[in-house]
């Protein structure tokens, strides 16, 4: 494991509204995860369109005890699956197609049926997230820069697009030929949908009316040029970001004020990569809200940050292998004890222990080999 030390810190946001609850410097305690038991699913996107692809989302189980994963076949009929997200019912599986005609489709876990799929408006659909209400889908298109709304029905189907928005401004970043949104997420307060955009250097904070699924912009961060941001994820205390930039290989801690969904970009931080070619993908923090972990395709690692300050401060305690090639995306399971690595060059899965503790990862076992691996979905 490469020791280093680092360490940033961004100034604290504006004190919330009067009626937004204050996190102080210590978030909350987590409430303890419930100990599952017996296999768990586990869904894996690909890309259907290359040569040596999968035919569709991988099916799968996983031991929550030893993190042995076993696969039970394929489900066919969703094109180029690369990116997934589940319902917050845990009865609908969301899958973008990333094609130049983009789509997103719905699956009914019950009986993995196929219940339809809508155009995003847009092209190379790459990440999609559900709303926590649960009634509305969103979606970033990488291909056009565009991240669009559908709304969710009760049986957990898609309706026609209610939004769609391009990123026509800021212009392209340097060695950009135009935007590239690459995530739509909501914020933890619910208030705001951000979207995250490559090609112009910029996370755009947008109000989603939760009546008719529209969107309204209401605020940009720029990252410094040719940064290329890609993922973004938030402190549990819901006051502070990690930002994963792609095209720079950095890392930056953010400030957010839930009040108005205004974003303040920290400066730069290393990956741990060590300066050689690395690409950052995605980045994770622990329930806990102790502990970063950061996807290095390259580097093919797992960086470690010690999360401090309230969330305020990473500090990068290292990095670990991550035992494949070009790690497109990581993910916990629900009780946080596991993550899994989709290592899209390799084919394979791989999967690791996390100590609460001292966020040490500890590798479970072998590779869990699977088409072209971009997205890893543990249930």
């Amino acid at each position: 494991m490469a020791g280093t030390a680092a360490v940033v810190v961004v100034p604290s946001p504006a004190a919330p509204p009067a009626n937004t609850p204050a996190t102080g410097d210590k978030p909350e305690a987590a409430p303890p995860p419930r100990k599952p038991s017996g296999p768990r699913p586990l869904y894996v996107g690909t890309y259907t369109s290359v040569e040596g692809g999968g035919t569709g989302i991988g099916l799968a189980s996983y031991d929550p005890e030893s993190g042995r994963i076993t696969g039970s076949g394929t489900l066919t009929g969703v094109p180029d699956p690369s990116y997934l997200a589940v319902h917050p019912d845990g009865r609908t599986l969301y899958a973008v197609d990333e094609r130049e005609d983009g789509g997103v489709t719905a699956v009914r876990l019950a009986d993995r049926r196929v219940l339809g799929t809508r155009s995003t408006g847009g092209a190379g659909p790459c990440h999609l997230s559900v709303h926590p209400s649960g009634r509305w889908l969103l979606s970033a298109d990488y291909g056009s820069g565009s991240v669009a709304v559908h709304p969710i029905d009760a049986s957990g189907a898609l309706g026609e697009r209610t939004a769609l928005v391009t990123h026509g401004s800021p212009p392209p970043g340097p060695g950009q030929q135009g935007p590239h949104a690459h995530q739509f997420l909501t914020s933890p307060d619910g208030g705001h949908v951000l979207a995250v955009d490559l090609g112009t250097d910029t996370v755009y904070t947008y109000r989603l009316d939760r009546v008719k699924g529209t969107l309204t912009e209401v605020a940009r961060a720029r990252t410094r040029p040719g940064a290329g941001p890609r993922h973004l994820t938030f402190h549990p205390g819901g006051r502070y970001a990690y930002l994963a930039n792609e095209v720079d290989d950095t890392v930056a801690v953010c400030a957010y004020e839930p009040g108005t969904g205004r974003l303040t970009i920290g400066e730069p931080q290393p990956t741990g990569s060590g300066g050689g070619a690395n690409y950052p993908a995605q980045i994770l923090v622990t329930a806990n809200g102790r502990y970063a972990f950061l996807a290095n395709r390259g580097h093919n690692s797992l960086a470690r940050y010690a999360v401090e300050a309230g969330g305020a401060r990473l500090r990068l305690l290292g990095t670990v292998p991550v035992g494949g090639d070009f790690p497109r995306q990581i993910a916990f399971s629900p009780d946080g004890r596991l993550l899994f690595a989709a290592n899209q060059r390799s084919g394979t899965v791989t999967v690791f222990r996390v100590d609460p503790d001292s966020g040490e990862l500890r590798l479970t076992g072998e590779p869990f080999a699977s088409p072209v691996a971009v997205c890893a979905l543990p249930l």
